[in-house]
């Protein structure tokens, strides 16, 4: 299954780079989307059939590395699916297929790779790809400072990274993962080495996550194409959650998970106010993308390791879908009269009460889990928020039985999805030691803050601290004075030639 996985891969390579030449015509790019396909179909192939662990020389076979490359490759896929007709016409055309082939390519098998000297190629190849897509107009300025910033954080993250994986391979002798992971490696690494690794370790994946204080490069990177910013979500941007889960039996719930707790907590905040105040649509996705992935770094800090991956899917799915269809999402303002807005008190008090009674349930099934406190408060508040949108909102009784049946079909799905996304990753991900009780309580603390900061905030628009933290929100979530030019240069340039 390996060598034919890399066939196909190679296959794709060679298309791409055929498709670089000139006097290849354009219409070769279906042609080259259909071949594409072929790694698809062995990664799920291979996913099915795929039950155990099996370690072959430099690679590491088991259902989280099959199931990491079928979505980064379907993605792939699906993209460069929808930018046949959507980039037609551009300059970069065949350098975009060329590229974004071989950076889902090389992302793919940085997962597959037990050798870490793999993983390091893989993974800065990935960044290295993700940079110049960024910056693949290269005619505007705007693209190019957008992909200086991106470059030098991802080349800081990769430098941050090799730094850790050389100290954790010089104490343990092995270069292969496996090997390190195993009782013998980790009895090598002293309690200090153990937390210097797992630091370098989060500080490598916090940067590419966009979390604070390194979440300037995925706002300024919409200046893209569309499409590059929906492939970010096929294990690019939520790569962290990966290697994380890679790495987890070095994490004993020691200082790095702390940090990370504290880094992805400020995260969570501070992208979902810069959604509140943004009006560019590609921004707001970006912004949301900032604290979903600070929830799955919450999620691997604690060590919820299949949540944090089922978690990583999914929002990859979702994100990619609605980037993809950023150019329907003008919204349109329509007169409602205020009793169509008007809920029944009664049925809110029943959608707040069942949302705390079901957190309530759920956190009693393990009350001394810090990640299941959390969670707890998620659903239960979920649960409510969407009772009252979709059940007390409801204009009359057949409003509210379609409520009722798309509550209770979104609820069946989710339940399908993780139920089979569980049962081929519990056996495979590695578990971790999870932070104790009192971060978990300290996560909830700042997450309960920023939301009842945020509820008073709305209440009291007219103080002068709402029009400060607006203001400062607006700003954080604003692109550079570098970063902008309301009439592009090169464009001016091209019709000034036309015209002589």
């Amino acid at each position: 299954m390996l060598t034919s996985f890399f066939i196909s891969l190679a296959v794709c390579a060679l298309s791409a780079l055929l498709l670089l030449h000139p006097r290849v015509p354009l219409s070769f790019v279906r042609i080259h989307v259909g071949i594409i396909a072929l790694p698809v179909l062995v990664a799920l192939l291979a996913l099915v059939t795929t039950d155990a662990n099996i370690i072959f020389g430099p690679w590491c076979l088991d259902p989280l590395a099959w199931l990491m490359a079928f979505l980064v490759l379907t993605i792939g896929l699906v993209v460069q699916r929808y930018s046949v007709r959507y980039l037609l016409g551009d300059r970069s055309y065949r350098k975009y297929f060329a590229l974004l082939t071989l950076t889902t390519g090389v992302a793919s098998v940085a997962w597959l790779s037990d050798d870490l000297r793999w993983l390091l190629v893989c993974w800065g190849a990935t960044l290295l790809g993700l940079t110049l897509l960024i910056g693949l107009n290269r005619e505007w300025q705007v693209a190019r400072t957008a992909a200086a910033l991106s470059g030098r954080l991802f080349a800081l993250s990769w430098l941050i990274l090799l730094l850790g994986i050389v100290w954790l391979t010089q104490v343990t002798g092995h270069w292969q993962l496996s090997h390190v992971l195993a009782k013998d490696g980790l009895a090598q690494l002293g309690s200090w080495e153990r937390t210097g690794v797992n630091l370098l370790l989060v500080l490598a994946v916090v940067i590419p996550a966009a979390q604070w204080p390194f979440q300037r490069w995925l706002l300024e990177s919409v200046v893209a194409p569309t499409p590059v910013s929906a492939v970010m979500h096929a294990g690019l941007v939520n790569a962290g959650g990966i290697m994380l889960t890679r790495f987890a039996p070095l994490f004993n719930g020691d200082l790095a998970q702390i940090f990370l707790l504290m880094l992805a907590s400020i995260s969570v905040l501070l992208g979902t106010g810069i959604i509140l105040v943004q009006v560019d649509y590609k921004r707001q996705l970006v912004a949301s993308t900032i604290a979903q992935m600070g929830f799955m770094l919450i999620q691997c800090a604690l060590g919820a390791y299949v949540a944090a991956i089922i978690h990583l899917v999914l929002h990859g799915l979702f994100k990619a879908a609605l980037f993809l269809q950023a150019g329907s999402a003008v919204r349109r303002y329509e007169a409602t009269s205020r009793t169509s807005q008007r809920s029944s008190f009664l049925w809110k008090i029943a959608g707040t009460a069942l949302g705390f009674l079901v957190g309530i349930g759920f956190w009693l099934t393990a009350p001394g889990d810090g990640y299941q406190l959390i969670s707890s408060l998620i659903l239960g508040w979920s649960l409510s928020f969407v009772w009252t949108q979709l059940i007390a909102f409801g204009h009359g009784r057949i409003g509210r039985m379609a409520g009722f049946s798309l509550l209770g079909g979104a609820v069946i799905v989710f339940s399908i999805i993780y139920d089979a996304l569980t049962g081929v990753l519990y056996e495979t991900v590695r578990q971790g030691g999870q932070p104790p009780m009192p971060a978990a309580i300290l996560v909830l603390f700042i997450l309960l803050s920023g939301s009842a900061l945020g509820a008073w905030l709305a209440r009291n628009r007219s103080s002068a601290a709402f029009a400060v933290i607006y203001l400062w929100l607006v700003r954080l979530g604003d692109p550079h004075p570098v970063s902008i030019e309301s009439h592009p240069n090169y464009l001016a340039q091209y019709l000034a030639r036309g015209g002589n």
